[in-house]
């Protein structure tokens, strides 16, 4: 869906300089309608990852007396694209912990280690223009529709050169893509009250992150608070969304056997 050969996607240790233009998707005979923004896949490398955080002051209290707790000791793996792997572990396990230090969401504490992009030493002012994270809480205004959610999320995170029409059909696509089409028109409303329900908010996260064309998305938990229907429905999302070439990795905690199945990498 994704060739290199459609679009132009340089990368390099200090930059990466994207091209943006109308592209038909599917065979020749695709609708001219359709517009797909590139994004080229990416792998993620990392190896011997260690995160520290400064000894909180009530553990001293019992007696500790190092400066620092480790989080996580000497952590290694690799992400591919087209390729829906899981992060699993108990609860402290660290498995959002990692998520985070791999996205760059740590801004305290101090990291150890090697985080490659394509082969490239990852610089996170460029990382976080071809990343997306979903948060296990699903965050979005109530006073907004489905599209005017997708349509912010654009505004701010597609580049300046992107026109309003293929902005649009770019949208439209991804609203698809989700299976939100019937609710587009719809109140995001209060969770767990009045708009949409947990698993269409859900859906409505992934999108929100899709419309910024990422290659690699993060995302916590995404099924955690979900009933086994609902859970079923993201993750059909999730498929979807890995299958367009994209790299995707989900923190997951307790899965049924029909979620656990749905990864290609646990």
């Amino acid at each position: 869906m994704n060739s290199p050969h459609n679009h132009q996607v340089k990368i390099n240790a200090t930059k990466i300089n994207m091209e943006y233009k109308n592209q038909k998707v599917g065979n020749v005979n695709a609708s001219s309608t359709q517009v797909t923004l590139p994004f080229q896949p990416l792998s993620l490398v990392f190896y011997h990852i260690n995160y520290f955080v400064d000894m909180p002051k009530e553990m001293m209290k019992y007696g500790v007396t190092g400066k620092t707790i480790q989080l996580l000791h000497d952590v290694g793996g690799v992400f591919r694209p087209g390729v829906l792997t899981a992060l699993m572990g108990i609860t402290g396990a660290g498995k959002t912990t990692l998520l985070d230090v791999l996205a760059g969401r740590k801004t305290g504490g101090h990291t150890e280690g090697t985080i490659r992009i394509a082969g490239y030493p990852k610089k996170q002012e460029i990382f976080s223009r071809i990343s997306g994270y979903c948060e296990q809480s699903d965050i979005h205004s109530p006073n907004l529709t489905v599209y005017e959610s997708l349509q912010f999320s654009a505004w701010l995170r597609l580049p300046s050169n992107v026109k309003s029409r293929q902005r649009h059909m770019f949208i439209e696509e991804v609203i698809d893509l989700v299976e939100l089409t019937g609710l587009k028109n719809s109140m995001v409303g209060l969770a767990g009250t009045t708009g949409l329900s947990a698993e269409q908010r859900k859906r409505l996260t992934i999108a929100v992150e899709l419309v910024a064309s990422p290659s690699i998305i993060f995302m916590d938990e995404p099924t955690t608070g979900l009933d086994a229907r609902a859970a079923a429905i993201v993750m059909r999302t999730v498929r979807k969304t890995v299958d367009t070439g994209r790299t995707i990795v989900c923190t997951i905690h307790r899965p049924s056997i029909e979620i656990f199945e749905a990864f290609d990498e646990q």
